[in-house]
């Protein structure tokens, strides 16, 4: 006869204090993405393991990549505007639908790991979590996401930054700056720019299609060449589940 031991079980269940601890960059919950309309852009933060992507070495490498996947299926996925920072990379994105999205960012973030590893004759991930993605519904919304993206530069840096554009973001392709025109040229820009390699197109985005990319978000007013996200604004998307 089988013979039942009274054992108390010790595995498994809720209990108190277990599970992965929260830190200055908590992780993105694996949940199913919410459903996705063609007519919002989408802002997108990649986290990187790296603290150097806005060096001379890594950068216009990862110009490169943002540049052929855009190119890759612009009717289904585009990047319209994005900048570089030493460990993340922000994105203003359009897609299709919601498996164009993710196809497109997940496409994104293997070209740029293949790239970065190939330059630095390295292996294994380069981002530290799932990305974050956060749909814009608004002409006030793209508005903050904007200067958050294009100007983002101005938050991480120790002393102040004069007037212009981020070298190493999309600001020179952005046709929103206050007081400036197309025709007279390009705006100037607040830091060296890193020479580009002959490998890489000219334009690394695509020209937006969304109403709200495209005249939608200057109903709430063009970006001054100086602006600066909020001290306490953290525009970073709630969290994004996967497909």
């Amino acid at each position: 006869m089988q013979l039942d031991l009274a054992l108390k079980g010790t595995w498994g269940g809720k209990r108190r204090n277990a599970g992965r601890k929260p830190g200055p960059h908590p992780k993105t919950p694996h949940r199913r993405r919410p459903r996705h309309h063609f007519g919002h852009p989408v802002h997108v933060t990649l986290r990187a393991v790296l603290g150097s992507l806005r060096s001379q070495l890594l950068y216009p490498t990862i110009r490169i990549a943002i540049g052929r996947a855009t190119r890759h299926s612009p009717d289904r996925f585009r990047i319209v505007h994005y900048s570089v920072q030493s460990n993340h990379v922000h994105l203003i994105v359009e897609a299709a639908e919601r498996r164009a999205l993710s196809a497109g960012v997940h496409g994104l973030e293997a070209r740029i790991t293949r790239y970065v590893n190939e330059l630095l004759l390295r292996r294994g991930a380069l981002w530290a979590d799932r990305w974050h993605g956060r749909a814009l519904k608004s002409p006030r919304e793209v508005r903050t996401a904007l200067v958050y993206v294009l100007c983002n530069f101005r938050k991480h840096s120790d002393r102040p930054v004069p007037g212009g554009v981020d070298p190493c973001s999309s600001g020179a392709w952005f046709h929103g700056w206050r007081g400036i025109r197309a025709e007279r040229g390009p705006p100037p820009l607040a830091g060296r720019a890193w020479p580009v390699p002959a490998t890489d197109e000219k334009v690394p985005v695509s020209r937006p299609q969304s109403w709200l990319l495209r005249v939608g978000f200057l109903r709430a007013g063009r970006v001054r060449l100086d602006e600066s996200p909020r001290p306490d604004q953290r525009h970073v998307a709630r969290p994004a589940p996967a497909p």
